[in-house]
């Protein structure tokens, strides 16, 4: 065979092997199912998912509050650990590549019976995710946390649990925030290159709404059409300000920054820094759990750190 055809040949090999166990695991007797309906349309799915993969970090929240961990996971970005507020629950879990950059032979090789994803992740790839196992995708990120989370658990047999915890989360958020109603609260996030004011439409914020807190006018974002964060420089990080100030950082990078900020005067000038308000809290709690496990942790924080200002 002339080398030009021997190397297409080869080249096809992945594609053929995708195919192949595609058509097998998505059509394969796996005994009853249900329907879904999500992001891409509707699926068939197994009515109890024994081998699932996701693909984006809420769900890992997701399985883990339901009692339930995915035998494979994307990560946020290559080598990082699985969000230590989890404990030990995803001590098995593969990690498949990347939330923007999925390994389909990893998932291949895990056997799933169910994939989660996210459409605004992982829309291009839904096809050939499909083919691998029935596939479930949830449409945005973040704002959409409490339906994403409920879509994820109908896929799983799991809603009713899903809608009590959800239940049992939406009573506590007005028991803490009942107490701090007359308490103003400042997000901050430091980025490797930025720094964020996250507003109403962001997890955290979503959280806080939930109990009722009170947010500094800078940081309602009343200005913005996408109102989950604003930038903000060093120089005007007064604007960070209010009563009690939560502060994360993403990374290395970031915590370099955020050391640095933290220590000039710009930021000592703050009134919650002056007062001892300003407390620097888990990102991947705060940020990126985007669950009800994480949105019960920020409460715990909010009910700790507050109690002096009630």
């Amino acid at each position: 065979m002339p080398m030009r055809l021997r190397l297409a040949a080869v080249a096809m090999l992945p594609l053929l092997a995708l195919t192949a166990c595609g058509s097998s695991g998505a059509s394969e007797d796996s005994g009853p199912t249900r329907t879904v309906k999500h992001a891409m349309g509707e699926t068939k799915v197994p009515m109890t998912p024994k081998r699932v993969v996701v693909l984006d970090t809420d769900k890992l929240d997701s399985m883990v509050s339901l009692g339930m961990a995915p035998v494979g996971a994307a990560q946020a970005s290559q080598s990082q650990k699985w969000p230590a507020y989890l404990g030990s629950a995803l001590s098995a879990t593969k990690a498949v590549g990347t939330t923007q950059a999925p390994n389909l032979e990893a998932i291949i090789a895990l056997k799933p019976d169910l994939i989660l994803g996210s459409k605004f992740r992982q829309e291009p790839l839904y096809d050939k995710l499909s083919k691998i196992a029935p596939t479930v995708f949830t449409d945005r990120v973040g704002i959409t946390w409490k339906e994403n989370f409920l879509l994820d658990a109908e896929a799983l047999g799991k809603k009713e649990q899903a809608q009590q915890l959800m239940s049992a989360y939406e009573s506590r958020a007005k028991e803490v925030g009942a107490k701090f109603s007359k308490v103003q609260v400042g997000i901050v996030r430091f980025m490797p290159t930025e720094i964020r004011l996250y507003g109403p439409d962001s997890f955290s914020g979503i959280v806080l709404g939930d109990a009722g807190i009170p947010r500094p006018e800078a940081q309602q974002l009343a200005d913005q059409q996408d109102r989950r964060f604003g930038k903000v420089s060093q120089e005007n990080i007064a604007k960070a300000d209010a009563d009690a100030v939560f502060y994360s950082a993403y990374g290395d990078a970031a915590a370099k920054s955020q050391a640095e900020v933290t220590a000039g005067p710009l930021w000592k000038n703050l009134k919650a820094v002056e007062s001892g308000n300003a407390h620097n809290v888990d990102d991947e709690i705060w940020m990126t759990g985007i669950g009800v496990t994480a949105a019960g942790k920020i409460l715990d924080d909010l009910d700790k750190y507050l109690t002096p200002l009630a």
